[in-house]
């Protein structure tokens, strides 16, 4: 029986494994059913050099599209006028690009062919009777390009793609509009594909037709059929431990890889608990399938154990959208017991406690990306992401106190925003110098399958077409590219415009950028009862501050963000022989906030020292105020 190969095509990422075929490959071979996977990412980063390759795909804006245009003419051929017009609109005019970088791009465009038919060459095709390509981000011309030269030298062979790219609509139109491929696996394809080759390779006794494998879109007398949403995988325990082995192989042969360090991908949930309760606006993440499902605790554990035992490699990242809130009481605590030495990346929500970050940092989780976008509480609230801009900064706050590295980003453009909501996020900036900057800012994209996608004149969005890009990477009618693409550019209803808001705030994180975790206002506690604050700040009023008793309290009290209300309710148990009136502690709050020391929304307070260990003797109580 013939095999089936599944493949990785630029610009996928180098330092890390494509799991969805990883899984797909285990699936196969549960069913007998013999599976290679090449990752020929690997073969075009030989070709123009890993520098060349991780800067297509880092460094140029991922909108622009570069890893996808320059395989245009391996898909559609030679055409000068295309090449010229993306140079000049979205290169140079939109983009801003050097004409040093355009180059080297135009350079990277000039080896494709001969990549493209190394590839030809290079693979016995003939073994295999399916050819699966993945395609998420900028994947899908290259595979694409790849998959058409296949069906013109080996028209027998059965070519299926999948992958984010050709989800729900996009892989309808893409399958109408690229006759040589034969199948396509839209959402999840743990269940669909491994039925879809046991129909290809064994039709004569295949116990499921094809008209009943849910997820898949095939071809009936020249027309595209589409069988519906492919079914979910609910018990997560079910699915195979991934199969890496080609990933390895193909990197260690790999003369491109000696400056790549892998990293182990692993998956624990699917979707998303908060977006399945409530969807935030402009997240198109999960397209049809938000339902939250994870492994259990015993499982994860084991998985883990496994790959990193048989890959050697500690550096572990998870492709979860958010981490299950019972990993808190029951994986974190097993890691942490284990001793295990891994480093992990995680997606959290910006809303836990403080005790949940420090068993982040204890079971070696030191990198995150919390789904911090706003410092705003009216932006917050549009996006509705259940959370303020104070949990904000007290997940900031916490994460450098425990040495965690935080991946956020400052997302303005929010139909809704007003003015004003940048004036206070502002206000907020100079006093958490101290903290990390955000790892990206600029406006939000319409993406597919988010809410402003889906009901856009209830957000006040309008003339939403696919981004321009696209015009230059297919040459299909707009109505066309509209069902293509992922990413779309709109308007606003006039009233809604916030054009312009966020350019101080741009402004600011541009220079904080640049001089990162140079400052700080970190506190100690001293051996007596006392409370040290130190601030190296731009915004310092003073280098050193002394709160005692009731002060210190009420700064300590308030290292997690606090109400008035609570504050007093505090303070009447810790102090029961004492009177506190309001005034005395707003007032005392108000001269913490304007000596930058402390920040509030008007209704909540937040103390913004991180906290350093115990230490006294080698403060200089001169300097205390």
């Amino acid at each position: 029986m013939k095999k089936v190969l599944l493949l990785s095509m630029p610009f996928g990422a180098l330092d890390r494994q494509s799991i969805g075929i990883s899984l797909l490959k285990a699936q196969l071979n549960e069913i007998e059913v013999v599976c290679d996977i090449k990752y020929l990412t690997f073969t075009f980063a030989e070709y123009i050099g890993c520098e060349e390759y991780y800067s297509i795909s880092n460094d140029i804006p991922h909108t622009a599209f570069v890893g996808e245009w320059i395989f245009f003419e391996a898909l559609f051929g030679d055409n000068p006028k295309n090449e010229q017009n993306y140079i000049k609109k979205i290169l140079q005019d939109e983009w801003k690009l050097s004409n040093d970088l355009i180059n080297r791009i135009l350079n990277v465009k000039k080896i494709v062919p001969h990549f493209m038919d190394y590839c030809i060459s290079a693979i016995p095709w003939e073994e295999y009777a399916v050819i699966g390509f993945t395609s998420t981000f900028e994947q899908n011309i290259a595979s694409l390009g790849l998959a058409k030269r296949i069906k013109k030298k080996y028209p027998e062979i059965k070519i299926v793609f999948g992958g984010g790219n050709w989800e729900g609509e996009m892989g309808r139109e893409l399958h109408r509009n690229f006759s040589f491929v034969d199948f396509v696996c839209s959402g999840e394809a743990d269940i669909s594909f491994p039925l879809l080759v046991n129909h290809i390779l064994r039709k004569s006794n295949s116990t499921t037709p094809l008209h009943r494998v849910k997820g898949i879109i095939y071809r009936n007398n020249g027309k595209s059929i589409n069988t519906g949403m492919s079914d979910l995988v609910y018990k997560m325990d079910q699915l195979p431990i991934q199969d890496y082995y080609d990933y390895f192989r193909d990197f260690n042969e790999s003369s491109a890889t000696d400056s790549v360090i892998p990293n182990i991908l692993f998956e624990s949930s699917r979707g998303c608990w908060w977006g399945h309760k409530n969807q935030c606006t402009f997240c198109g993440l999960n397209g049809q399938t938000m339902c939250f499902r994870s492994k259990s605790a015993e499982r994860i554990i084991n998985e883990l154990n496994y790959l990193v035992d048989k890959w050697k490699i500690d550096m572990l990242q998870a492709v979860d959208n958010v981490i299950d809130m019972d990993y808190f009481k029951n994986v974190l605590p097993a890691i942490t017991k284990q001793n295990s030495g891994w480093n992990f990346f995680y997606e959290i929500r910006p809303s836990l406690k403080r005790n949940e970050v420090q068993a982040l940092k204890s079971s070696g989780i030191t990198h995150v990306q919390p789904g911090i976008e706003s410092l705003n509480n009216h932006i917050l609230k549009l996006m509705r992401k259940g959370t303020t801009a104070l949990r904000n900064i007290q997940l900031l706050k916490w994460c450098k106190e425990f040495g965690i590295h935080v991946s956020w980003n400052l997302l303005y453009g929010f139909p809704g925003e007003k003015k004003e909501d940048y004036v206070e996020t502002m206000n907020f900036l100079p006093s958490i110098s101290h903290l990390d900057p955000p790892t990206g800012w600029g406006p939000i994209r319409l993406d597919r399958f988010s809410p402003y996608f889906t009901s856009p004149t209830e957000f006040g969005i309008t003339n939403i077409k696919h981004l321009a890009s696209y015009s230059y990477l297919y040459p299909f009618p707009d109505a066309v590219l509209n069902k293509i693409a992922y990413y779309f550019d709109f308007d606003y209803e006039p009233e809604l415009d916030p054009s312009g808001y966020a350019d101080s705030v741009v402004e600011y994180i541009i220079s904080w950028k640049k001089n990162p975790n140079i400052e700080m206002l970190k506190s100690i506690t001293g051996n007596g009862k006392a409370l040290h604050l130190i601030d190296s700040r731009t915004v310092a009023l003073k280098p050193n501050y002394t709160l005692y008793g009731v002060d210190r309290e009420v700064y300590l009290y308030c290292d997690t963000v606090r109400s008035l209300p609570s504050i007093m309710k505090y303070l009447k148990i810790k102090y029961p022989k004492s009177h506190f009136s309001e005034t005395q502690i707003i007032k005392f709050l108000n001269a913490l906030e304007n000596n930058k020391l402390m920040i509030s929304d008007g209704n909540y307070y937040l103390s913004l020292a991180i906290k350093l260990p115990q230490i006294e003797k080698h403060f200089n109580k001169k300097k205390c105020a």
